[in-house]
């Protein structure tokens, strides 16, 4: 089997790229020229300089492709430019599912988000049924994510054979930029949580979550969606293994949402407007902590064969790597 995998040098699409490895397929794999390979050492494969903003590139990348495995995607929560985020994972899924349908691969998984399932205030765990809409989706991201999914679902649903996978919050190793997610551990580890707010997400092991690309690709149905999640935990708990792991104090003090909401707001203002950096926290991060990002991972468990694993050690796997590669 020829797998083309996009987002390989990333996070997660580097975890999805070895565990297809060590089933013994064979890889091709989407680069930029600009693309930081350090992820793909040691990894036997074929790669294709291209872009998801270049149709061309996609369809001469994916040509003679048995499988695509659509990982990569623009995940910032703060862009200066919103264009470029749906460029690239809107009109990128886009063109890519057009290369794919052109280049007669036989399978697609396209790798969504749970920022795409519709999370209840109560936080009780959402799940792939509930109810959803565009409006509802907070930031660019969110809503980027939110439209490429349609387009996957409804290819899924037209004739093409595409899966989709929403992952939940991957962490673990070889979080390069670092991702959101990666920024809380590192942030932790330098020190600079000095508080918390009352919100929630669920997080799963990334290598876990590279299994499953590959599980809905031999069980998953076409058109059909699936959670991969691991542990629903509060923003605190993971704070409180962190310092478990590491032996360093986890905030004691709660900040209220308003307090919260206005320091994103100045934090937007000064680092994005006016220093033209990303902010470490934003309006649109803090309107979406006010739901519990808890979600379910029922329908994988039982069509997908999906087994929940404890976060810790994917948790102690990320401190261990940000610390080894100079991020603290």
């Amino acid at each position: 089997m020829l797998a083309f995998v996009t987002g390989a040098t990333g996070f997660l699409g580097s975890h999805v790229a070895r565990v297809l490895a060590d089933q013994g397929a064979e890889l091709r794999l989407l680069i930029r020229p600009t693309s930081n390979l350090k992820n793909l050492h040691g990894l036997k494969a074929e790669t294709a300089t291209g872009d998801l903003r270049d149709a061309a590139s996609l369809e001469k990348a994916t040509s003679g492709c048995d499988t695509v495995f659509h990982v990569a995607a623009d995940y910032r929560l703060w862009v200066q430019d919103p264009r470029e985020m749906y460029r690239s994972n809107v009109e990128g899924t886009r063109a890519l599912l057009d290369a794919a349908r052109k280049n007669g691969v036989k399978r697609v998984v396209y790798t969504s988000s749970v920022a795409t399932i519709g999370f209840n205030a109560n936080g009780h765990p959402a799940d792939e049924d509930s109810p959803v809409s565009l409006g509802e989706m907070i930031g660019h991201y969110k809503r980027s994510k939110f439209m490429a999914e349609q387009l996957a679902m409804e290819a899924g649903r037209s004739g093409m054979d595409v899966v989709t996978v929403n992952p939940t919050t991957p962490v673990g190793e070889q979080d390069v930029k670092p991702t959101p997610t990666g920024r809380i551990v590192v942030d932790f580890l330098k020190r600079k949580f000095p508080a918390y707010v009352e919100t929630g997400l669920n997080l799963v092991d990334v290598r876990a979550c590279a299994k499953g690309h590959v599980a809905a690709l031999e069980k998953g149905r076409s058109g059909e969606r699936y959670i991969l999640g691991g542990e629903n935990l509060t923003l605190k708990q993971i704070l409180d293994k962190l310092g478990q792991i590491t032996g360093l104090p986890s905030p004691r003090m709660k900040l209220p949402y308003i307090v919260a909401f206005a320091a994103g707001a100045v934090d937007e203002a000064i680092t994005g407007r006016m220093l033209k950096r990303e902010p470490r926290a934003t309006v649109d991060t803090v309107r979406m902590g006010r739901k519990k990002m808890f979600a379910s991972s029922d329908k994988a468990e039982r069509e997908l064969g999906w087994k929940i694993v404890p976060v810790e050690d994917a948790l102690r796997r990320a401190v261990e790597w940000f610390r080894a590669n100079g991020y603290v």
